[in-house]
């Protein structure tokens, strides 16, 4: 029987009659194809000091089961047995009676169809064989094996986004994608430039998605917010007209459901959904606002075709009434961004990348510790344990990165050197595992082969019975290959898996959590730092800041690029080589700590904490030379912070641009506050910034923005407009005489005392001291005009 190759996209494990059965939906070279597998049973484990009782309540309760003794145990050495029951129903039903019981069932909550595929290592990729059948647009398979494959898919995406009333009822849905592209719009066929599919009502609208689904058949379907947003109201639209939203494949319906605190799930069988936003943010990307317009200026140079966010409902309105065509295209571009997004960034490949090295669902947002879960508990079978249980309640905290007190001052030459992945390397250095440091409580300290590797806390790790630092390593050699072939979605879902190991073992959300294991690798990490900062100053040079992974090296005086450098790479050859040879006579172990040089700032500001004399923390900036150019790096100031006005953020550019390059600011810094009292800087003003929780949720702190936020609100209501702010959102708002106003609705003169108080002044008094200028006596002979 032929081997064949596929993708998994979807999963689910489902009850049928008296047996369960697991669905995988698969892209293959052939098409897309449903694969069943029959005979898994739900499994979970008890201790077998329980057995006995546990038969008596399965049996009382009328529950279908097997109790199997096997060669496994807890991590506390009590040895298990397996339950397995016919059903999910059956096997949930026994966990609620245990439970009752206050007996433990260990990984009972491992879902059927995930523990099938981790027991398997199969991750993204499946090799399988079985009866095939071939059906209306798809495969049908009856598998007999499954296995790890090594196929990369080449999935259809369509961009979906719908148009609405403020109430919420639909105009049309634009739908973009290599097959096709189209918008299915409600209204009398006229001609557009736009491919229009013209439908006579809502019900209608809803019967031709669901066929455009069957007809083109893609594998993904991305859009913006398109969960929460779009999802949630076609699931609302299909129920008001008592319409199937059929969109999954072999005419399945999605479902949609919210969780404890509103978010939406969409499930469709055969077909995944990716939100833009939510990937990105698992990418690790940042922006300052997560609008699609804005992201699509920031990554594209290109937005929407209506850029006034508070007139769009009513500009979509009147589109809908009197030019149907132009709302089409509206439509339709909204799609086309997003695609173009998803392209730019890679973000469709940075998905598959992560499934194929994780086994996380392809729409998998976050996904840390299930990734962790299913690369760590097959082996961990397989070396005789059952993983523990979660235990949030015993959680203690670990400490976090090192960060050391700052020496405030304007630089000269600094340098910064980083540690290469200082947590992974320090949990490959010190064989940092959830094993090793069971097996390894069993064994003395000591630095021979035959001792353990101390840790902190009462850790000591095992320098043979471990998963880890395997894991890590193949990951970093991955992603050293990744880096060299230019690969930036390989390279960067690897880093993100590597890095999340230390996060998921300092987690209570982690079953494999224990304060030995992240303390051993965080204050390791101090060590580190710490001695890193020593052998700097041994030196004569000065260490003026550290911070989990980095050290910033004052070098005394101005040097070239080229001169610091030189210091750079003659300091980390020296402390890499002194750490090869301290692990090895300390501990009997191996270094992967790799110091690596970073960066030569021209100049360099580390701050003191507003109002002290402290040197601040994690906020800073440097000039660096790119090129023929010069630019400044901003960390934790003004110009990296989203809630700062344009003008301070400009403001602190030019400023430090000009003290940097040793010019006089003082003529500037009086020409911006005699220029904002005047008027000339209104439009840049604006205060931005989310609402975290709903609107009425704000009941004793009222901040700036939620006071904007209600008023605006208000006016809205007033106005017979839909209101905006009441479910989160972003507000734009300015500080007024009369307090903060929303910019749609500014009323009262600005209050530019406020700007120059609250946004010019700290910038200004965080340099100025350093170079011998007050902020106070070059701005106070110009307010003394007015």
């Amino acid at each position: 029987m032929n081997i064949n190759q596929g993708f998994v996209l979807t999963r689910q494990a489902k009850d049928k009659g008296n047996r369960t059965v697991i669905e995988l939906w698969i892209s293959t070279p052939q098409g897309p194809a449903q694969l069943d597998i029959e005979g898994e049973r739900p499994t979970f484990f008890i201790e077998t000091s329980n057995v006995e009782r546990a038969k008596v309540l399965f049996i009382h309760q009328g529950l279908k089961f097997e109790i199997k003794p096997l060669p496994l145990k807890t991590l506390q050495d009590y040895s298990v047995a397996a339950c397995y029951f016919a059903t999910i129903g059956n096997a949930n039903k026994a966990v609620n009676i245990l439970e009752q019981y206050n007996i433990v069932a260990y990984e009972s909550d491992i879902r059927l169809a995930d523990r099938y595929l981790m027991e398997r290592f199969i991750k993204g990729s499946i090799a399988f064989t079985g009866h095939q059948v071939a059906r209306r647009n798809h495969y049908y398979i009856s598998a007999f094996k499954c296995r790890p494959g090594h196929f990369k898919p080449n999935l259809c995406v369509v961009s979906l986004d719908i148009e609405c009333s403020e109430k919420g009822e639909l105009y049309s849905i634009g739908l973009d994608c290599d097959r096709d592209s189209r918008v299915i719009m409600i209204g009398q066929p006229e001609p557009a430039s736009t491919p229009i599919q013209w439908v006579a009502d809502e019900r209608s609208l809803l019967l031709a998605l669901n066929q455009w689904f069957q007809v083109f058949d893609p594998d993904v379907i991305i859009g913006w917010n398109i969960i929460d947003f779009d999802f949630r109201l076609l699931d609302k639209r299909a129920l008001c007209n008592n319409v199937s939203l059929a969109i999954g494949r072999n005419n399945t319906k999605a479902f949609f459901r919210s969780g404890n605190n509103q978010q939406g799930f969409i499930s469709i069988p055969g077909r995944v959904v990716i939100d833009g936003i939510d990937m990105l943010k698992t990418a690790t990307y940042h922006f300052r606002s997560w609008s699609l317009e804005s992201v699509s200026q920031e990554l594209l140079g290109e937005g929407k075709i209506i850029h006034n966010k508070n007139d769009r409902m009513e500009e979509i309105n009147k589109m809908f009434r009197s030019d149907k065509p132009s709302l089409a295209m509206y439509n339709l571009q909204d799609c086309i961004l997003v695609n173009r997004i998803f392209d730019k960034t890679q973000l469709l490949d940075f998905a598959i990348e992560r499934s194929c090295l994780t086994g996380l669902e392809l729409d998998r947002v976050g996904g840390s510790v299930a990734a962790f879960t299913n690369l760590y508990l097959p082996q961990l079978h397989r070396s005789g344990y059952v993983a523990p249980n979660m235990h949030p309640e015993d959680w203690v905290a670990s400490p976090g990165g090192y960060v050391m007190d700052s020496l405030p001052g304007l630089y000269d030459s600094v340098i910064v050197l980083d540690y290469k992945s200082l947590y992974p390397a320090i949990i490959r250095s010190f064989l940092i595992d959830p094993i090793g440091l069971i097996e390894g409580l069993r064994l003395t300290v000591g630095n021979t082969k035959d001792s353990a590797i101390e840790g902190f806390r009462g850790g000591q790790f095992h320098r043979k019975k471990h998963f880890l630092p395997k894991m890590v390593q193949d990951i970093w050699q991955a992603r050293d290959l990744a880096k060299k072939n230019n690969d930036l979605a390989f390279s960067q879902a690897l880093k993100i898996i590597m890095n999340s190991f230390y996060g998921v073992l300092g987690s209570s959300g982690c079953r494999f959590f224990d304060t030995r294991l992240a303390s051993s690798i965080t204050m390791r990490g101090h060590e580190i730092m710490k001695t890193t900062k020593r052998l700097i100053e041994e030196q004569g040079y000065v260490v003026i800041y550290g911070d989990t992974d980095s050290t910033f090296v004052a070098l005394n005086r101005a040097y070239s690029d080229q001169q610091a450098d030189e210091i750079g790479k003659k300091l980390i050859d020296k402390i890499n080589a002194w750490w090869k040879q301290e692990l090895k006579q300390r501990f009997g172990i191996k270094s992967f700590l790799e110091l690596e040089y970073e960066t030569h700032y021209r100049k360099f500001l580390m701050p003191t904490i507003r109002g002290s004399e402290t040197g601040s923390k994690k906020r800073y900036a440097g000039l660096v030379s790119k090129g023929n150019a010069d630019e400044i790096i901003f960390k934790g100031l003004e110009s990296a912070r989203s809630d700062w006005t344009p003008l301070a953020q400009e403001f602190q550019k030019n400023l430090y641009m000009m003290v940097f390059h040793n010019q006089d600011p003082s003529s500037y810094v009086r020409s911006i506050v005699e220029r904002t009292q005047m008027g000339e800087f209104d439009h840049m003003l604006t205060y931005e910034k989310r609402l975290r929780r709903r609107l009425h949720e704000y009941e004793k702190n009222i901040p700036p923005h939620v006071r904007a936020a209600r008023m605006a609100d208000e006016k809205n209501a007033n106005l017979g407009r839909p209101l905006q702010y009441q479910n989160r959102g972003q507000i734009e708002y300015l500080i007024t005489i009369n307090g903060p106003e929303p910019k749609e609705y500014l009323e009262s003169p600005i209050d530019y005392q406020h700007y120059i108080d609250r946004q010019l002044k700290p910038i200004a008094e965080a340099i100025l001291p350093f170079v011998g200028y007050d902020f106070k006596q070059l701005s106070e002979p110009q307010l003394g005009l007015f």
